[in-house]
């Protein structure tokens, strides 16, 4: 959930041409964070051509990047290959099914609409519904597609053949022969995490303890009308038993997965879904393992639905409808659609609620149920536990099994979501027998380099619980009712680019604060953080042994993975990464810096006066990036988070030279990849920081001629230790191919963008 951009709608990206742009963006309301008559430079390739053939090799085929262009394949491979680029190698369909967010992305500002339309083989229809639908899609890149002009291909003259002649000189002398040497193809994770490993038991499942989360690589869309696109594959499923997890959960949308006589349009291709759903739950039952729906219901429709219906409208947001469950109607559909689903699938585990989400769903969700005719006239606590009431009564008239999670996120309690303190009363009206679910570390405070600010958003570098979470999970406790902590064991928006963050001391500490609680059941993870990890495995011994204190756990851990001559090792550098990662500056825009695409962000030369946006295109935009940091705090920070977690890599280089057995050896390398990984990006985040720093002060002419020298030298030196960093992220990321994906924003980066990096700074460090 993003608390960053609470309340605010998806906005429709421009989709029928680009003649449409000027007019839409003249009568928005919400302001392009693009400027339309500006690009982003990419002045180190010859062209914007040649920037689209590199950023495209590795993920799209010749023939497809020919099409955009209107020329041949043979163009587009000796375009590539005049760069030092290596023998392209067909992606095949995956990038178009699996990876369609970093394709648009990477494309964002190269090409135009029509041509990206091309490149990703959908109709405008089919790519708005992707921006508009897609996780928050559209915001990530920013709302309005920038005008870019038709890309063309063209004959390179002597001077670019020259330009290509020098990058294709950069690429041999920093890499040599690597570019040529095989890799771990990207998505190859999928079918390793598929394979049953068949030498391994069935671990013992229960359901007094939830422990749910997400697919690792699920889909986020609409994953039940592409079985293909399988999220739990029976490899992923057991591998997750065997560290304690009994529950799954599934993005949908309730009008897609039923049919219903009162709203007759609704519901096309429910079929398909529910005989998918039901397979897909008799699957996971094989292993204990229960599918949990994410139910944000009722969506808001579109004016089109409420023709001949207007007394179901509710509140409007950015053109958008609420269906108003104050009308006995709405409740109707909204029970009688779950009682269908339920009675169908009754494999299912149930449901958790999100009532207060970014979505607009009940006319109170965001708060402004004061505009709504009816819902104005209503308590707004009365009106949210309703909805959470005719949800559970539906989910249990279909199967009184079934469980109901009602998720407090978007509650205001004086302390967060606002002034209101709706929070309490909507616990004590909410049905007997749900689960309540919180936030774990959210409200604690937080000081760390002169600043105070209080969590807001997920977080592993501040052990929860917090205030918040232990004051309302008082409130449920009164009444009965069963909790569940939502904590996230593996990743965070921290640092999603790596599958878990080895900080086990946190984890394990933040599971023993939780036992202090009583709660009923975790929450392992949102959209990232569901890969099989140390992290869960400590989880589960921690909380199926209670009595076993933390650094028990951990070197049961460490004994298991790694083998007993390494354990020592890996404990050291356990207890290191965690100290460090305390240092991460908590009260920075964490969506907007570059901390998920590390090294692989460019510098730019002069500043490109350009907005980031959310985990999307960071740019140069420092204070976009600082949040309750000064720019010169901000970077003091990651550089003392980065030298200490520095500390604590000898240690587990060492553990990999200890390990005894293949596998345990395998698991030292993988891990140490990762913190070598976490070390990268928040080294990288220290110099794109002073970089710009340096850049603005040398740029603004306030500084004498010494002074200016001094920059300079500096500059040279970040940039150099840049390159440094980007040349270990290649062979990193290269290797495999879990490095820089997260399951709501595909791959953030590709092995490719790191060369890109190294001939960036070549060309920049040439300037300076």
């Amino acid at each position: 959930m993003k608390i960053t951009i609470l309340f605010i709608s998806l906005f429709f990206i421009l989709s029928c041409s680009q003649k449409k742009v000027k007019k839409e963006n003249d009568t928005s309301t919400i302001r392009s964070t693009v400027d339309l008559a500006k690009l982003p430079d990419i002045s180190w390739f010859p062209s914007r051509m040649h920037a689209f053939i590199w950023r495209n090799w590795e993920s799209v085929s010749e023939e497809r990047m020919a099409k955009v262009l209107q020329t041949t394949p043979r163009n587009i491979r000796k375009i590539g290959l005049s760069m030092g680029l290596p023998a392209s190698e067909k992606p095949g369909k995956i990038f178009m099914q699996r990876g369609y967010i970093s394709l648009i992305r990477r494309n964002w500002h190269l090409i135009s609409y029509k041509q990206l339309l091309v490149l990703l083989g959908v109709t405008s229809e089919q790519l708005d519904e992707t921006l508009r639908d897609d996780d928050f899609l559209a915001h990530k890149v920013g709302g309005m597609k920038p005008v870019c002009n038709d890309l063309e291909y063209t004959e390179p003259d002597t001077k670019t053949e020259q330009r290509c002649a020098e990058i294709k000189k950069i690429v041999e002398d920093n890499f040599g022969d690597q570019l040529k040497q095989p890799g771990e193809k990207r998505f190859e994770f999928i079918a390793k995490l598929s394979v049953v490993d068949k030498t391994l038991k069935p671990a013992k499942s229960s359901d007094d303890k939830i422990r749910f989360v997400y697919s690792y690589f699920a889909p986020f869309g609409d994953p039940l009308l592409h079985p293909e696109l399988d999220p739990f594959p029976e490899g992923l499923l057991q591998r997750l038993q065997q560290q304690g997890v009994n529950g799954v959960w599934l993005h949908v949308t309730l009008h897609q997965l039923t049919a219903s006589k009162i709203f007759p349009e609704l519901g096309e291709g429910h079929e398909t879904r529910l005989k998918n759903l039901r397979e897909l739950a008799k699957r996971t039952q094989k292993y204990g393992i229960k599918i949990y729906l994410y139910m944000n219901e009722p969506r808001a429709m579109p004016p089109s639905f409420f023709k001949g219906r207007e007394e179901l409208k509710g509140v409007e947001e950015r053109g958008l409808y609420s269906m108003c469950t104050s009308v006995p109607l709405v409740q109707q559909w909204l029970k009688e659609s779950l009682k269908n689903i339920f009675s169908e699938i009754p494999e299912l585990g149930g449901v958790f609620t999100i009532s207060g989400s970014e979505n607009l769903t009940n006319c109170w969700s965001h708060q402004n149920g004061g505009k709504c005719p009816r819902c104005s006239k209503r308590n707004p606590e009365e009106v949210i536990a309703e909805v959470n009431k005719i949800i559970a009564d539906g989910v249990w008239e279909g199967n009184p099994k079934a469980k109901v999670i009602v998720w407090d996120w978007g509650w205001p309690d004086g302390s967060a979501w606002g002034k209101n303190k709706w929070a309490a009363n909507i616990i004590k009206l909410l049905p007997e027998n749900v689960y309540h679910m919180s936030v774990s570390e959210w409200s604690k405070p937080v000081h760390r380099g002169g600043v105070e600010t209080t969590v807001g958003e997920y977080s592993i570098s501040v052990v929860g619980p917090g205030p918040r979470a232990e004051r309302l999970w008082k409130l449920a406790k009164k009444r009965n009712l069963k909790t569940i902590a939502k904590i996230q064991v593996n990743n965070t928006w921290e640092l999603s680019a790596i599958p878990y963050l080895p900080v086990m001391n946190l984890i394990g500490q933040h599971i023993k604060n939780l036992q202090n609680q009583d709660v009923d059941g975790l929450m392992l993870s949102w959209s990232l953080g569901g890969y099989p990890s140390p992290n869960m495995e400590l989880t589960k011994y921690l909380q199926d042994d209670p009595k076993l204190t933390v650094a028990q756990a951990l070197q049961k851990v460490a004994k298991k993975r790694y083998g007993e001559k390494a354990t020592p090792e890996v404990l050291a550098a356990w207890e290191m990464f965690s100290s460090a990662f305390t240092e991460f500056p908590y009260g920075l825009n964490i969506y907007f810096p570059p901390l998920q695409l590390g090294a692989s962000n460019p510098f730019f030369n002069s500043p490109t006066g350009l907005k980031s946006t959310m985990l999307g295109f960071p740019f140069d935009d420092l204070s976009g990036w600082c949040g309750a940091y000064s720019p010169n705090a901000l970077q003091n920070q990651f550089a003392k988070l980065a030298e200490k977690w520095e500390r604590g890599l000898p240690h587990f280089k060492r553990a990999v030279e200890l390990a005894e057995t293949e596998k345990q050896k395998a698991n030292a390398i993988e891990d140490y990849r990762f913190a070598k990984t976490a070390w990268n990006h928040f080294q990288s985040m220290a110099n794109q920081i002073q970089f710009i720093l340096l850049r603005d002060k040398i740029l603004s002419g306030e500084l004498n001629d010494e002074e200016t020298k001094t920059a300079t030298h500096s500059i040279k030196t970040i940039i150099n230790n840049e390159i440094q960093l980007a040349k270990q992220m290649y062979k990193i990321s290269k290797a495999d191919s879990r490095i820089g994906f997260e399951a709501s924003n595909h791959y953030y980066y590709f092995p490719l963008d790191f060369v890109e990096k190294v001939v960036n700074c070549e060309y920049v460090n040439a300037i300076n």
